[in-house]
Protein backbone atom coordinates (compact mmCIF):
# COMPACT_ATOMS: atom_id res chain seq x y z
CA UNK A 1 0.00 0.00 0.00
CA UNK A 2 1.39 3.39 -0.73
CA UNK A 3 2.14 6.33 1.75
CA UNK A 4 -0.61 8.58 0.14
CA UNK A 5 -3.04 5.79 0.53
CA UNK A 6 -2.13 4.99 3.75
CA UNK A 7 -2.13 9.03 5.04
CA UNK A 8 -5.59 8.98 3.17
CA UNK A 9 -6.95 6.19 5.13
CA UNK A 10 -5.64 7.57 8.41
CA UNK A 11 -7.20 10.79 7.57
CA UNK A 12 -10.55 9.36 6.59
CA UNK A 13 -10.45 7.55 10.29
CA UNK A 14 -9.66 10.35 12.04
CA UNK A 15 -12.78 12.10 10.42
CA UNK A 16 -15.24 9.59 11.15
CA UNK A 17 -14.09 9.35 14.64
CA UNK A 18 -14.98 12.26 15.27
CA UNK A 19 -18.07 12.60 13.55
CA UNK A 20 -18.83 10.03 15.79
CA UNK A 21 -17.96 11.65 18.87
CA UNK A 22 -20.13 14.97 17.48
CA UNK A 23 -23.17 12.25 17.10
CA UNK A 24 -22.92 11.27 20.60
CA UNK A 25 -22.65 14.41 21.96
CA UNK A 26 -25.60 15.79 19.84
CA UNK A 27 -27.66 12.80 21.69
CA UNK A 28 -26.58 14.16 25.44
CA UNK A 29 -27.91 17.48 24.20
CA UNK A 30 -24.02 18.96 24.16
CA UNK A 31 -23.94 21.89 21.80
CA UNK A 32 -21.83 21.94 19.05
CA UNK A 33 -21.31 24.68 16.68
CA UNK A 34 -19.92 25.52 12.84
CA UNK A 35 -16.71 27.51 13.39
CA UNK A 36 -16.42 28.24 9.47
CA UNK A 37 -16.88 32.35 8.97
CA UNK A 38 -15.98 32.12 4.67
CA UNK A 39 -17.90 34.81 2.90
CA UNK A 40 -20.85 33.60 0.71
CA UNK A 41 -20.21 32.45 -2.31
CA UNK A 42 -22.23 33.56 -5.15
CA UNK A 43 -22.04 31.62 -8.46
CA UNK A 44 -24.87 31.87 -11.11
CA UNK A 45 -27.18 28.80 -10.37
CA UNK A 46 -28.91 26.51 -12.71
CA UNK A 47 -30.97 23.31 -11.79
CA UNK A 48 -28.51 20.23 -12.40
CA UNK A 49 -30.26 17.00 -13.56
CA UNK A 50 -30.04 13.91 -11.26
CA UNK A 51 -27.41 11.66 -13.33
CA UNK A 52 -26.63 8.30 -12.33
CA UNK A 53 -24.93 7.64 -8.78
CA UNK A 54 -21.21 6.75 -8.64
CA UNK A 55 -19.51 5.25 -5.73
CA UNK A 56 -15.77 5.80 -5.13
CA UNK A 57 -13.08 3.78 -3.20
CA UNK A 58 -12.24 6.45 -0.99
CA UNK A 59 -8.47 5.57 -0.52
CA UNK A 60 -8.68 6.24 -4.93
CA UNK A 61 -10.16 9.62 -4.90
CA UNK A 62 -8.30 12.37 -6.82
CA UNK A 63 -9.77 15.02 -4.95
CA UNK A 64 -7.36 16.57 -2.74
CA UNK A 65 -7.22 15.94 0.96
CA UNK A 66 -5.43 18.87 1.26
CA UNK A 67 -7.64 21.98 1.60
CA UNK A 68 -9.05 23.72 4.58
CA UNK A 69 -12.31 21.64 5.41
CA UNK A 70 -15.12 23.79 7.12
CA UNK A 71 -14.68 22.47 10.93
CA UNK A 72 -16.73 21.38 13.52
CA UNK A 73 -16.43 22.78 16.84
CA UNK A 74 -17.79 22.58 20.22
CA UNK A 75 -19.17 25.74 21.83
CA UNK A 76 -18.17 26.72 25.08
CA UNK A 77 -21.14 24.62 26.95
CA UNK A 78 -21.53 27.36 29.81
CA UNK A 79 -22.69 30.04 27.71
CA UNK A 80 -26.40 29.96 28.11
CA UNK A 81 -28.13 29.59 24.19
CA UNK A 82 -29.61 33.15 25.02
CA UNK A 83 -28.28 35.96 26.71
CA UNK A 84 -28.14 39.23 26.77
CA UNK A 85 -25.77 39.34 23.82
CA UNK A 86 -27.87 37.36 21.93
CA UNK A 87 -30.00 39.97 20.22
CA UNK A 88 -26.68 41.64 19.03
CA UNK A 89 -25.18 38.34 17.60
CA UNK A 90 -28.98 38.05 15.79
CA UNK A 91 -28.48 41.21 14.21
CA UNK A 92 -25.28 40.45 12.71
CA UNK A 93 -26.48 37.10 11.17
CA UNK A 94 -29.53 39.08 9.55
CA UNK A 95 -26.76 41.44 8.50
CA UNK A 96 -25.05 38.59 6.65
CA UNK A 97 -28.53 36.68 5.48
CA UNK A 98 -29.81 39.97 3.93
CA UNK A 99 -26.28 40.14 1.81
CA UNK A 100 -27.20 36.35 1.00
CA UNK A 101 -30.39 37.64 -0.30
CA UNK A 102 -29.02 39.98 -2.53
CA UNK A 103 -26.69 38.24 -3.76
CA UNK A 104 -29.43 35.96 -5.07
CA UNK A 105 -29.66 33.44 -1.82
CA UNK A 106 -28.41 29.53 -2.66
CA UNK A 107 -29.06 26.87 -5.04
CA UNK A 108 -31.78 24.37 -4.24
CA UNK A 109 -30.57 20.97 -4.01
CA UNK A 110 -32.40 18.57 -5.60
CA UNK A 111 -33.12 14.87 -3.91
CA UNK A 112 -31.54 11.95 -5.53
CA UNK A 113 -33.11 8.05 -5.46
CA UNK A 114 -30.29 7.42 -3.00
CA UNK A 115 -29.36 10.35 -0.40
CA UNK A 116 -25.86 11.70 -1.26
CA UNK A 117 -23.30 10.34 1.93
CA UNK A 118 -19.74 10.39 1.68
CA UNK A 119 -18.00 8.31 -0.95
CA UNK A 120 -20.45 9.16 -4.17
CA UNK A 121 -19.90 11.12 -6.97
CA UNK A 122 -23.17 12.76 -8.64
CA UNK A 123 -23.86 15.48 -10.01
CA UNK A 124 -25.75 17.21 -7.51
CA UNK A 125 -22.62 16.92 -5.30
CA UNK A 126 -21.46 20.04 -6.85
CA UNK A 127 -24.44 21.93 -6.21
CA UNK A 128 -24.67 20.88 -2.64
CA UNK A 129 -20.90 22.35 -1.92
CA UNK A 130 -22.14 25.45 -3.43
CA UNK A 131 -25.26 25.48 -1.21
CA UNK A 132 -22.89 24.46 1.79
CA UNK A 133 -20.50 27.48 0.44
CA UNK A 134 -22.98 30.45 0.48
CA UNK A 135 -24.22 29.63 4.23
CA UNK A 136 -20.53 29.26 5.69
CA UNK A 137 -20.59 25.06 6.12
CA UNK A 138 -18.09 24.56 3.65
CA UNK A 139 -14.62 26.65 2.71
CA UNK A 140 -14.65 27.53 -0.89
CA UNK A 141 -11.18 26.51 -1.08
CA UNK A 142 -12.73 23.13 -0.84
CA UNK A 143 -14.07 23.23 -4.84
CA UNK A 144 -16.88 21.83 -6.89
CA UNK A 145 -16.44 18.71 -7.70
CA UNK A 146 -18.97 16.19 -7.86
CA UNK A 147 -17.26 13.98 -5.28
CA UNK A 148 -18.93 13.35 -1.74
CA UNK A 149 -15.23 13.34 0.15
CA UNK A 150 -14.82 14.27 3.76
CA UNK A 151 -15.19 17.82 3.45
CA UNK A 152 -18.40 17.62 2.38
CA UNK A 153 -19.39 14.93 4.93
CA UNK A 154 -18.41 17.81 7.84
CA UNK A 155 -20.05 20.35 6.27
CA UNK A 156 -22.94 18.58 5.97
CA UNK A 157 -22.79 17.33 9.41
CA UNK A 158 -22.20 21.31 10.45
CA UNK A 159 -25.30 22.39 8.74
CA UNK A 160 -27.39 19.19 10.49
CA UNK A 161 -25.69 20.05 13.85
CA UNK A 162 -26.97 23.98 12.89
CA UNK A 163 -30.67 22.94 11.87
CA UNK A 164 -31.19 20.40 14.58
CA UNK A 165 -31.05 17.53 12.70
CA UNK A 166 -29.11 14.26 13.60
CA UNK A 167 -25.78 15.11 12.36
CA UNK A 168 -24.79 11.93 9.99
CA UNK A 169 -23.29 13.68 7.19
CA UNK A 170 -26.02 11.87 5.39
CA UNK A 171 -28.14 14.29 2.83
CA UNK A 172 -31.80 12.64 3.39
CA UNK A 173 -34.97 14.17 3.03
CA UNK A 174 -35.15 15.87 6.24
CA UNK A 175 -31.81 17.65 5.35
CA UNK A 176 -32.83 18.64 1.95
CA UNK A 177 -35.96 20.43 2.99
CA UNK A 178 -34.07 21.93 5.24
CA UNK A 179 -31.06 22.92 2.76
CA UNK A 180 -33.88 24.10 0.10
CA UNK A 181 -35.73 26.68 2.49
CA UNK A 182 -34.99 30.16 0.74
CA UNK A 183 -32.31 32.59 2.53
CA UNK A 184 -35.62 34.91 2.01
CA UNK A 185 -37.56 33.18 4.68
CA UNK A 186 -34.46 32.25 6.98
CA UNK A 187 -33.99 36.09 7.12
CA UNK A 188 -37.16 36.48 8.07
CA UNK A 189 -37.07 34.06 10.27
CA UNK A 190 -34.30 35.62 12.00
CA UNK A 191 -36.03 39.14 12.10
CA UNK A 192 -39.02 37.26 13.94
CA UNK A 193 -37.11 35.60 16.62
CA UNK A 194 -34.78 38.89 16.98
CA UNK A 195 -38.39 40.54 18.98
CA UNK A 196 -38.61 37.13 20.77
CA UNK A 197 -35.18 37.09 22.34
CA UNK A 198 -35.57 41.28 22.92
CA UNK A 199 -38.70 40.29 25.22
CA UNK A 200 -37.14 37.64 26.76
CA UNK A 201 -33.47 38.04 27.53
CA UNK A 202 -34.19 40.78 30.30
CA UNK A 203 -35.96 38.06 32.29
CA UNK A 204 -33.23 35.39 32.12
CA UNK A 205 -31.12 36.38 35.44
CA UNK A 206 -29.89 34.99 38.12
CA UNK A 207 -31.05 31.06 38.73
CA UNK A 208 -34.04 29.74 35.90
CA UNK A 209 -34.95 27.28 33.78
CA UNK A 210 -35.42 27.49 30.22
CA UNK A 211 -37.42 25.43 27.91
CA UNK A 212 -36.84 26.31 23.69
CA UNK A 213 -40.01 24.18 22.27
CA UNK A 214 -39.01 24.33 19.14
CA UNK A 215 -36.06 22.95 20.39
CA UNK A 216 -36.97 20.09 22.20
CA UNK A 217 -34.05 20.97 25.09
CA UNK A 218 -33.87 22.79 28.63
CA UNK A 219 -31.21 24.77 30.34
CA UNK A 220 -30.88 25.14 34.01
CA UNK A 221 -28.78 28.22 34.52
CA UNK A 222 -27.35 29.75 37.32
CA UNK A 223 -25.61 33.19 37.06
CA UNK A 224 -24.80 33.15 34.07
CA UNK A 225 -23.37 29.92 33.56
CA UNK A 226 -25.61 26.84 32.38
CA UNK A 227 -25.51 24.22 34.98
CA UNK A 228 -26.82 21.18 32.49
CA UNK A 229 -28.37 20.98 29.73
CA UNK A 230 -31.15 18.53 28.29
CA UNK A 231 -33.05 16.77 25.54
CA UNK A 232 -37.16 17.15 25.86
CA UNK A 233 -40.17 15.93 24.29
CA UNK A 234 -42.75 18.38 24.00
CA UNK A 235 -46.68 19.21 22.91
CA UNK A 236 -47.58 18.17 19.48
CA UNK A 237 -48.78 19.87 16.81
CA UNK A 238 -52.26 19.82 17.99
CA UNK A 239 -51.50 19.76 21.87
CA UNK A 240 -49.15 22.40 22.09
CA UNK A 241 -46.85 23.39 25.02
CA UNK A 242 -47.74 26.70 26.13
CA UNK A 243 -45.12 29.61 26.25
CA UNK A 244 -45.30 31.11 29.94
CA UNK A 245 -43.23 32.38 32.37
CA UNK A 246 -43.43 31.03 35.85
CA UNK A 247 -41.74 29.33 38.66
CA UNK A 248 -40.64 26.04 40.18
CA UNK A 249 -42.10 25.71 43.46
CA UNK A 250 -42.76 21.78 44.09
CA UNK A 251 -40.66 18.07 42.97
CA UNK A 252 -42.89 14.70 43.57
CA UNK A 253 -41.45 11.92 43.64
CA UNK A 254 -42.57 8.63 42.89
CA UNK A 255 -45.94 10.93 41.51
CA UNK A 256 -49.38 9.90 41.28
CA UNK A 257 -50.55 11.20 37.60
CA UNK A 258 -54.15 12.51 37.38
CA UNK A 259 -55.43 12.40 33.89
CA UNK A 260 -56.19 15.85 32.38
CA UNK A 261 -59.63 16.41 30.93
CA UNK A 262 -57.97 16.76 27.24
CA UNK A 263 -56.81 13.51 27.53
CA UNK A 264 -59.47 11.74 28.82
CA UNK A 265 -61.57 13.01 25.86
CA UNK A 266 -58.95 12.13 23.40
CA UNK A 267 -56.93 9.09 24.63
CA UNK A 268 -58.69 7.60 27.16
CA UNK A 269 -62.66 6.91 26.16
CA UNK A 270 -61.70 6.02 22.59
CA UNK A 271 -58.92 3.63 24.13
CA UNK A 272 -61.66 2.00 26.77
CA UNK A 273 -63.95 2.09 23.58
CA UNK A 274 -61.29 -0.80 22.43
CA UNK A 275 -60.30 -2.09 25.29
CA UNK A 276 -62.08 -1.86 28.44
CA UNK A 277 -59.16 -3.84 30.32
CA UNK A 278 -57.17 -0.72 29.75
CA UNK A 279 -57.82 1.24 32.87
CA UNK A 280 -56.42 -2.30 34.73
CA UNK A 281 -53.95 -2.71 32.78
CA UNK A 282 -52.19 0.32 33.36
CA UNK A 283 -53.25 1.15 37.33
CA UNK A 284 -55.45 3.85 36.35
CA UNK A 285 -58.52 4.45 38.81
CA UNK A 286 -61.57 6.31 39.03
CA UNK A 287 -62.91 8.18 41.38
CA UNK A 288 -65.68 11.61 41.63
CA UNK A 289 -65.29 14.70 43.17
CA UNK A 290 -66.04 13.22 46.86
CA UNK A 291 -63.20 10.85 46.77
CA UNK A 292 -65.22 7.61 46.26
CA UNK A 293 -63.84 5.04 43.53
CA UNK A 294 -66.07 4.00 41.02
CA UNK A 295 -65.41 0.39 38.55
CA UNK A 296 -65.25 1.08 34.85
CA UNK A 297 -68.60 -0.16 34.58
CA UNK A 298 -70.26 2.65 36.10
CA UNK A 299 -69.40 5.08 33.02
CA UNK A 300 -71.39 4.99 29.76
CA UNK A 301 -67.86 5.02 27.49
CA UNK A 302 -69.90 6.23 24.42
CA UNK A 303 -70.32 9.73 25.77
CA UNK A 304 -68.20 12.61 27.46
CA UNK A 305 -69.27 10.85 30.70
CA UNK A 306 -66.13 10.17 31.91
CA UNK A 307 -64.91 13.95 31.97
CA UNK A 308 -66.80 14.17 35.20
CA UNK A 309 -64.62 11.79 37.43
CA UNK A 310 -61.26 12.16 38.58
CA UNK A 311 -58.79 9.42 36.97
CA UNK A 312 -55.61 8.68 38.56
CA UNK A 313 -52.56 6.64 37.87
CA UNK A 314 -50.85 4.68 40.36
CA UNK A 315 -47.38 5.45 41.20
CA UNK A 316 -44.44 2.94 39.83
CA UNK A 317 -43.86 1.15 36.39
CA UNK A 318 -45.23 2.42 33.25
CA UNK A 319 -46.42 6.00 35.51
CA UNK A 320 -46.93 8.98 33.16
CA UNK A 321 -44.76 10.97 34.90
CA UNK A 322 -42.02 8.01 35.36
CA UNK A 323 -40.05 8.93 39.09
CA UNK A 324 -40.63 12.44 39.25
CA UNK A 325 -43.06 15.84 38.75
CA UNK A 326 -41.39 18.86 38.92
CA UNK A 327 -44.42 21.74 39.27
CA UNK A 328 -44.87 25.18 38.14
CA UNK A 329 -48.18 27.41 38.84
CA UNK A 330 -49.87 27.64 35.48
CA UNK A 331 -53.67 27.10 33.96
CA UNK A 332 -52.94 24.38 31.58
CA UNK A 333 -52.40 21.26 33.79
CA UNK A 334 -49.01 20.93 32.19
CA UNK A 335 -45.28 19.91 34.07
CA UNK A 336 -41.67 18.87 33.82
CA UNK A 337 -41.41 15.50 34.40
CA UNK A 338 -39.54 11.99 33.73
CA UNK A 339 -41.02 9.35 31.30
CA UNK A 340 -40.49 5.66 30.69
CA UNK A 341 -40.69 6.11 27.10
CA UNK A 342 -36.83 7.16 27.65
CA UNK A 343 -36.71 5.92 23.67
CA UNK A 344 -38.43 9.19 22.26
CA UNK A 345 -35.04 11.40 23.57
CA UNK A 346 -32.85 10.14 20.83
CA UNK A 347 -35.21 11.06 17.91
CA UNK A 348 -34.70 13.70 15.64
CA UNK A 349 -38.36 14.92 16.27
CA UNK A 350 -39.41 15.21 19.53
CA UNK A 351 -43.01 16.39 19.64
CA UNK A 352 -44.54 13.51 20.98
CA UNK A 353 -46.15 14.56 24.29
CA UNK A 354 -49.93 16.09 25.19
CA UNK A 355 -48.53 19.46 26.07
CA UNK A 356 -46.21 18.45 29.05
CA UNK A 357 -42.50 18.84 28.98
CA UNK A 358 -40.75 15.55 29.94
CA UNK A 359 -37.09 15.63 30.87
CA UNK A 360 -34.12 13.80 29.47
CA UNK A 361 -31.63 12.73 33.00
CA UNK A 362 -34.62 14.24 35.21
CA UNK A 363 -32.52 13.64 38.32
CA UNK A 364 -29.60 15.65 37.59
CA UNK A 365 -32.30 18.99 37.16
CA UNK A 366 -34.09 17.94 40.52
CA UNK A 367 -30.56 17.64 41.57
CA UNK A 368 -29.77 20.92 40.85
CA UNK A 369 -33.09 22.72 41.62
CA UNK A 370 -32.94 21.10 45.41
CA UNK A 371 -29.37 21.92 46.06
CA UNK A 372 -30.29 25.00 45.08
CA UNK A 373 -33.12 26.11 47.08
CA UNK A 374 -33.21 23.39 49.89
CA UNK A 375 -31.34 22.36 52.61
CA UNK A 376 -29.48 18.81 52.54
CA UNK A 377 -30.60 17.38 49.44
CA UNK A 378 -28.28 15.90 46.75
CA UNK A 379 -27.65 13.36 43.74
CA UNK A 380 -27.39 10.40 46.65
CA UNK A 381 -30.56 11.49 48.33
CA UNK A 382 -32.66 12.45 44.85
CA UNK A 383 -31.56 8.69 44.01
CA UNK A 384 -32.82 6.88 47.49
CA UNK A 385 -36.08 8.56 47.41
CA UNK A 386 -36.74 7.41 43.75
CA UNK A 387 -35.53 4.06 44.96
CA UNK A 388 -37.51 3.84 47.74
CA UNK A 389 -40.37 3.79 45.52
CA UNK A 390 -42.73 5.71 48.03
CA UNK A 391 -44.58 8.72 47.54
CA UNK A 392 -42.81 11.71 48.64
CA UNK A 393 -43.64 15.73 47.58
CA UNK A 394 -40.82 18.45 48.36
CA UNK A 395 -41.74 21.80 48.65
CA UNK A 396 -38.83 23.80 47.65
CA UNK A 397 -37.74 26.77 50.45
CA UNK A 398 -37.30 29.19 47.53
CA UNK A 399 -38.69 29.32 43.69
CA UNK A 400 -36.69 29.33 40.59
CA UNK A 401 -38.05 31.11 37.54
CA UNK A 402 -39.26 29.05 34.63
CA UNK A 403 -39.08 30.35 31.26
CA UNK A 404 -40.92 28.46 27.90
CA UNK A 405 -40.25 30.29 24.90
CA UNK A 406 -40.70 30.10 21.62
CA UNK A 407 -36.82 30.52 19.77
CA UNK A 408 -36.36 28.82 15.85
CA UNK A 409 -33.51 31.31 14.93
CA UNK A 410 -30.51 32.80 16.71
CA UNK A 411 -26.86 33.01 16.90
CA UNK A 412 -23.70 33.20 18.54
CA UNK A 413 -21.10 35.03 19.69
CA UNK A 414 -18.35 33.06 16.56
CA UNK A 415 -20.79 34.07 13.96
CA UNK A 416 -22.88 30.52 13.55
CA UNK A 417 -26.25 30.69 12.87
CA UNK A 418 -29.39 28.41 13.93
CA UNK A 419 -32.42 27.24 12.73
CA UNK A 420 -35.30 25.20 14.39
CA UNK A 421 -38.05 23.77 12.71
CA UNK A 422 -41.53 26.15 13.23
CA UNK A 423 -43.50 23.26 14.48
CA UNK A 424 -46.32 25.48 15.79
CA UNK A 425 -46.16 27.52 12.30
CA UNK A 426 -45.68 31.15 14.72
CA UNK A 427 -43.14 32.21 12.61
CA UNK A 428 -45.96 32.66 9.89
CA UNK A 429 -43.35 31.73 6.77
CA UNK A 430 -44.71 27.86 6.56
CA UNK A 431 -45.84 28.94 2.94
CA UNK A 432 -43.03 30.18 1.90
CA UNK A 433 -40.48 27.48 2.65
CA UNK A 434 -40.11 23.92 1.10
CA UNK A 435 -42.57 22.25 2.81
CA UNK A 436 -43.71 18.87 2.92
CA UNK A 437 -42.96 17.81 5.80
CA UNK A 438 -44.11 17.63 9.93
CA UNK A 439 -41.24 20.07 10.65
CA UNK A 440 -41.08 22.36 7.64
CA UNK A 441 -38.80 25.33 8.61
CA UNK A 442 -35.72 23.03 9.84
Amino acid sequence: MSQVVQTRRRRLLSLLCSAAVLMSLGAASAQVQSGSQEEPFSPPYTNVPSGPLQFVDGTEWQDSFDGAPGKLSKMDLQIPTINESTADYIKGAIAKYQQIVVQGGWPQVQATAKPLRMGMRHDNVSVLRQRLMVSGDLSQAAGLSNTFDSYVDAAVRAFQLRHGLTPDGVVGESTVKALNVPAAVRLRQLQKNLERVDELAPKLEGQYVLVNIPGATIEAVDQGHVRSRHTAVVGKIDRQTPILDSAIHELNFNPYWTVPVSIIRKDLIPRMQKNPNYLAENRIRIFDWHGNELQWQDIDWQTDEATQYRFTQDPGDGNSMGTMRINFHNTHQVYLHDTPEQSLFGSGYRFHSSGCVRVQNVRELATWLLSSTTPDWDRARVDQAIRSGERLDVRMKSKIPLHMAYITAWANSDGVVHFRGDIYNRDGLTAASAGGLENPLN
